[in-house]
C-alpha cells in the first residue's frame, strides 16, 4: 500500500474553478471582493457579526491578544496541555502565561482549576478546543463574567462543532481559526477572527495590516503586522466552506471507524465519542497508551513508520517548553495530566481523503505492534 500521511486535504473541482475565477478577476492580493465574502460567509456559519481573515492561525492570536490591549502586567490563563502559538501571542504581547492543567478524559484543560489562578493581574482566559471536544464552556463564561475577564476562544481545530447545539467560535471577545491543510476548510495557510464587536473588529483590521490610517496611510500611531491573506487564499476558503457539513460527516465517520478497528486493544485510550455537551468532531483520532505499556510512542509511531503510516505526537506542554526553561519560567510548576498526555500520546492518519481500506490496515498494523510489545 502507499504511504499514507497523517493527513490528506479534500481539494476537487469547486475549488479550481473559483481559484481560477479569481485568477481571471486580475483581484489576487488581499484587496477586492473575495476576502470580503469569504469574512462574510465564515462569519455566518458560526454566527458571529464579523469576520477578520488573516495569513494564519497564529496570526490570529497574535492580533486577538493585542486587540483587546493584553500587554504588561496582565495575566492570561490558558492549558498548558496546547500548540506553543497560544503562550507565544501572550508572551509576545509582554504578558504572563499562566497554566492550568487538562483532563485525561476529553484532553480539554481542567476548568474547576481555573478560579484558583484568577488574581488582580488576570485580564484573559484562552480556551483551547483540543483534537475534536469543546472545552466546558458554561463554567468558564461564568468565571469571565464574575471577574470582568476577556474570554479568548481558539476554536483553530473545531470547524463544525458545537458545544450545546451552539457553534464553537461564537463564545469569545475574539474566537480564533486556522485553515492550515488538516483543517475542516483549508485555504493552505489562513486563519480567520470572529467577534460581534464592530469596534474590536476594526481594531483587528487595523493590526493585520500594519496599522495604516485612512487618511494618513503612512503615518502610524502603533505598531501593527502584515498579516493580510490573499485572495487566491479565500476563493479557496469560499470554496470549501460549502464542504464542511460534509467534511464533519466525514470526519466522523472516520473517528468510528477507527474505534470499530480498535476498541477491542487494552493497551491504549480511546478518545471519548460524545459527553453530555457535544459529539466527538475528532479532528484528529488521537491514542493514549495505558500505563503498563512496555514501549514508548517513538518507538510505535517509528514502527508505523516502517508500514507506510504516518503519525504525529501529541502537543509537547508549555511548562516544559525549552525555550521557556532557558528563561526559568514554570519552575516548579507541575501538570500531569498535560506531561502524560504529551509522553504517550499520538495520532494517526486523520485526512479528508482518507479510505476505509486505509483506516482497517493502519488499525491492523498498530494492532499487531501493541500487541507485540504487550507480551
Amino acid at each position: 500500500m502507499p504511504f499514507i500521511p497523517v493527513n490528506s486535504p479534500d481539494i476537487g473541482k469547486f475549488e479550481k474553478k473559483k481559484i481560477i475565477e479569481c485568477i481571471d478577476s486580475g483581484w489576487i492580493s488581499s484587496e477586492g471582493p473575495f476576502v470580503s465574502e469569504f469574512e462574510s460567509k465564515f462569519a455566518q456559519i458560526v454566527d458571529r457579526e464579523f469576520g477578520i481573515a488573516v495569513s494564519s492561525g497564529t496570526a490570529a492570536l497574535d492580533i486577538a491578544v493585542k486587540a483587546l490591549n493584553i500587554s504588561e502586567g496582565d495575566e492570561v490563563i490558558l492549558p498548558s496541555f496546547s500548540i506553543i502559538s497560544c503562550v507565544a501571542a501572550i508572551v509576545k504581547a509582554g504578558a504572563k502565561p499562566v497554566l492550568i492543567d487538562s483532563k485525561l478524559d476529553t484532553w480539554n484543560m481542567d476548568i474547576s482549576k481555573i478560579e484558583e489562578k484568577i488574581n488582580k493581574k488576570t485580564k484573559a482566559i484562552m480556551v483551547v478546543h483540543t483534537y475534536g471536544l469543546p472545552v466546558e464552556m458554561d463554567e468558564v463564561l461564568e468565571l469571565t463574567k464574575k471577574y470582568n475577564l476577556f474570554l479568548i476562544e481558539d476554536a483553530a481545530e473545531m470547524h463544525g462543532q458545537t458545544y450545546k447545539n451552539r457553534k464553537c467560535g461564537s463564545f469569545g471577545d475574539i474566537s480564533t481559526f486556522s485553515f492550515y491543510p488538516n483543517k475542516h476548510i483549508t485555504t493552505g495557510e489562513g486563519g480567520m477572527l470572529v467577534c460581534d464587536s464592530e469596534k474590536i473588529a476594526d481594531r483587528c483590521r487595523s493590526l493585520r495590516n500594519l496599522c495604516f490610517q485612512k487618511n494618513k496611510r503612512f503615518v502610524h500611531e502603533e505598531l501593527g503586522w502584515n498579516y493580510r491573506i490573499t485572495s487566491l487564499q479565500a476563493a479557496l476558503g469560499i470554496a470549501q466552506i460549502n464542504k464542511l457539513e460534509k467534511n464533519v460527516i466525514k470526519k466522523r465517520k472516520i473517528g468510528n471507524l477507527y474505534r470499530k478497528y480498535l476498541e477491542n486493544n487494552k493497551n491504549i485510550i480511546l478518545p471519548i465519542k460524545k459527553t453530555n455537551y457535544a459529539r466527538n468532531i475528532y479532528w484528529v483520532f488521537g491514542l493514549i497508551l495505558k500505563k503498563n505499556s512496555l514501549k514508548d510512542i517513538s518507538f510505535i509511531m517509528e514502527s508505523l513508520k516502517k508500514s507506510g503510516i504516518g503519525t504525529r505526537p501529541f502537543f509537547w506542554p508549555v511548562h516544559l517548553q525549552p525555550v521557556f526553561k532557558k528563561k526559568g519560567w514554570f519552575k516548579n510548576e507541575a501538570y500531569p495530566n498535560s506531561e502524560y498526555m504529551a509522553n504517550n500520546g499520538f495520532y494517526l492518519p486523520s485526512g479528508l481523503s482518507l479510505k476505509e481500506i486505509e483506516i482497517e490496515y493502519i488499525c491492523e498494523q498498530l494492532n499487531i505492534i501493541l500487541q507485540d510489545i504487550s507480551k
